[in-house]
Order: C-alpha cells, then sequence, then structure tokens
C-alpha cells in the first residue's frame, strides 16, 4: 500500500522532452513529455482500448497518438481524436491526468486526490538549483522495496562496514548519534569528531591530508521517501565555512512493490566552477550504491522472499531507531492518506535544526 496524497518524484527535468518517457509510480504507469511550448504534461501510460502503452507512440504537436489504433489524448487525458469507424469518441476513452509541478530540476507528480495537491508541499531541495553549489544527478532502478532503501540511507552507521574504503572509517563508530523528529519530519544526525579523512574527502583536502578532522553526517527524511544528506568535514576544531561539504539527494520513488527508482544528487560547495568534478562524482556514487549499496539491497530483498519487515519480526539494534521511526511515521500516514500534513523544513532552518550544539557553524 502507497502513501497516496503526496508529491513523487518522476523524473529529473533533463529526462522529459519531446520524446515521451514511460515511468511507473505506485504501480500507476504514466507518459511524461513536454509540450511545444516547453510545459511539462503527465498523463497515464495505458490507452483505455486494448491497453497499449502511449510511450510507444508519437507526439503530434502536444497530442499523444496510440501506437496500436491512433486513437488520441491531449495533457487532460482526453481521447480528442478517433480515426476508427464514425470517428465517435467513446465517453469512457480516456487515461489519468496528474498534477505536476516543476521544481528543483526535478519533476513532481501528484498521484492523490486532485483536491488536497499543494505545491508548497514539496520538499526543499533547491540545493540543486543554487548557482552557489555545483551539483550532479542520476537515476538507479533497484529491485527492492522503498522502505529497504529508506533503511539503509537513515542508518548512518552502515556506511563503517559497507562503505569501509570509500565514506566509511572508524570514526563513525564513536560518533555522536541524535534522533530529531518535527512533525513528521525525522532527522538521523551523526557527528564523528577527531578522526581520519575519509578517502572520498581526499579530492576536496588536496589528494594526501594525513590530519585527523571533524565529520558531520546529517539526512533529513521526509515521508514517503524524500531524503537530504547534509555531509561534509572541517579541520579539526574548525568551523564548517572552513571545510568541505555536500548536500546528497536521496529520492525514492516506488516503481511498485518489488522496485524503486532512486534519484540521486550531489550538490557541492568547493570547487563549482570544475567540470571534472561531475564525472568523479558519478564514479563516487557508482561506486559506493550501484557496486555496494544496490546489490546487498537487492539480496536482502530476495532473503526475504516476499515477507514484510514486521512479519520476519527482526532483531533490532541501536542504530535501528532512525529507519523504525521513520516505519512509523509512513505508516501512519498511509494510514490516515496523509494527516497531519509534514513539516517541511527550509534548507535554512536544516542547517539550524542539525547544528551539533555550535560545534558547526550554522550556514544561512
Amino acid at each position: 500500500m502507497f502513501l497516496n496524497n503526496t508529491w513523487y518524484v518522476a523524473a529529473w527535468s533533463n529526462e522529459v522532452g519531446r520524446t515521451l518517457l514511460e515511468r511507473t509510480i505506485c504501480d500507476e504507469p504514466v507518459a511524461l513529455y513536454r509540450k511545444e511550448d516547453g510545459t511539462a504534461v503527465a498523463i497515464g501510460n495505458r490507452c483505455p482500448h486494448r491497453f497499449a502503452p502511449l510511450h510507444l507512440g508519437k507526439l503530434l504537436g502536444d497530442i499523444v497518438q496510440c501506437p496500436y489504433h491512433g486513437l488520441q489524448f491531449d495533457e487532460t487525458g482526453g481521447c480528442v481524436f478517433n480515426p476508427n469507424g464514425d470517428g465517435k469518441i467513446p465517453k469512457k476513452a480516456r487515461v489519468p491526468s496528474y498534477q505536476l509541478v516543476e521544481k528543483h530540476d526535478l519533476i513532481w507528480l501528484w498521484m492523490g486526490e486532485d483536491k488536497f495537491a499543494d505545491e508548497s508541499k514539496v520538499p526543499d531541495f533547491s540545493c540543486l538549483a543554487d548557482k552557489d553549489f555545483r551539483s550532479v544527478g542520476g537515476v538507479f532502478e533497484v529491485e527492492a522495496n522503498y522502505s529497504l532503501l529508506i533503511d539503509n540511507l537513515i542508518d548512518l552507521t552502515h556506511a563503517q562496514f559497507l562503505h569501509e574504503n570509500t565514506v566509511g572509517n572508524d570514526a563513525i563508530a564513536g560518533g555522536k548519534f541524535e534522533l530529531v523528529e518535527n512533525g513528521t519530519t525525522v532527522y538521523s544526525n551523526l557527528w564523528c569528531p577527531d578522526g581520519p579523512l575519509p578517502n572520498a574527502w581526499q579530492p576536496a583536502f588536496g589528494g594526501n591530508y594525513q590530519k585527523n578532522v571533524d565529520q558531520w553526517l546529517y539526512m533529513r527524511w521526509d515521508a514517503p521517501g524524500h531524503m537530504l544528506l547534509d555531509v561534509g568535514v572541517t579541520p579539526l576544531g574548525r568551523p564548517r565555512g572552513e571545510g568541505a561539504w555536500v548536500y546528497g539527494t536521496d529520492i525514492l520513488t516506488p516503481k511498485d512493490d518489488k522496485t524503486t527508482y532512486y534519484f540521486w544528487g550531489i550538490s557541492q560547495n568547493y570547487a563549482v566552477d570544475d567540470a571534472a568534478q561531475d564525472d568523479a562524482w558519478r564514479q563516487a556514487i557508482y561506486t559506493a550504491f550501484e557496486c555496494e549499496d544496490k546489490p546487498l539491497l537487492e539480496a536482502q530483498s530476495k532473503m526475504m522472499r516476499g515477507k514484510s519487515f514486521e512479519d520476519l519480526e527482526p532483531v533490532l539494534l541501536s542504530s535501528d531507531v532512525g529507519p523504525v521511526r521513520c516505519r512509523r511515521v509512513l505508516q501512519k500516514l498511509i494510514e490516515t492518506q496523509g494527516q497531519p500534513d509534514p513539516a517541511l523544513l527550509s534548507l535554512a532552518e536544516l542547517r539550524n535544526a542539525a547544528t551539533d550544539q555550535g560545534r558547526i557553524e550554522p550556514v544561512v
């Protein structure tokens, strides 16, 4: 069961153009495209006649033509032309249309009742479009339920083991953990002072930095799977502004019960004019997720053999407080379909909320 009355990311803005793009969101087939004026549109992808996928058809101006029998549909989902027989358009000849918001270089769709759609409830990922940061992003498809990916990302301690050669090190094991809940927004914060510099951060410090550093990993989660990681390092005892940090976009959109789209992004505050950073981050994310997280998550999903997390009665560790809290909040929201509303914070508010006792200065 999915949370319907909420916004889901369907694509990056640069994925949607004048070629029909197919996505499945919460088990609903969707076709995305841009009209001739550049406006993004999302309609149902299943033709109501013989259920052919519309994305295999063609765009005629701003109209989508079914590849099978030529029925044509506009942005409202209504059939506007029937080239067959007497040309009469059956009353049921329509597909869904979805409210769409293009914000922060992402395409957001409302999958619930239109009357509840509220653009102000789109979580803050403004770092992706902030000119003071250099951003790069992509999308993976993972053969696992999105709740397993939430567990993976909100539990920051797994980096010590699964990513020991990239972002993890022993300092994470001794880090100070804090869980904060603001409305239905959950923060999982880890402060790791006085430890060696993780390998992934070496390029930001010249490539051969041997001194100890302070490190922070702060994750914000909003239902159903919208996560923003504030992670960085700074010279020992120094403020955030003297170090390097990134915002990591981690947005999880369920394709269905067994598959998830993982939209990832990196927004860095250093070397913002260096185009080579894009490829470096793509390789780093490929190594950390495609080669480490993804195989484990898919193997984990197979080991569960279709049973739910609760039915398997998992052993819980101290590091599970974040994942368990998110699961409880999400379940309550699914049961009430979006009530109460998430308490969304801006990035400026997030920086202040995640500040660890003044050791890392907030940036506003």
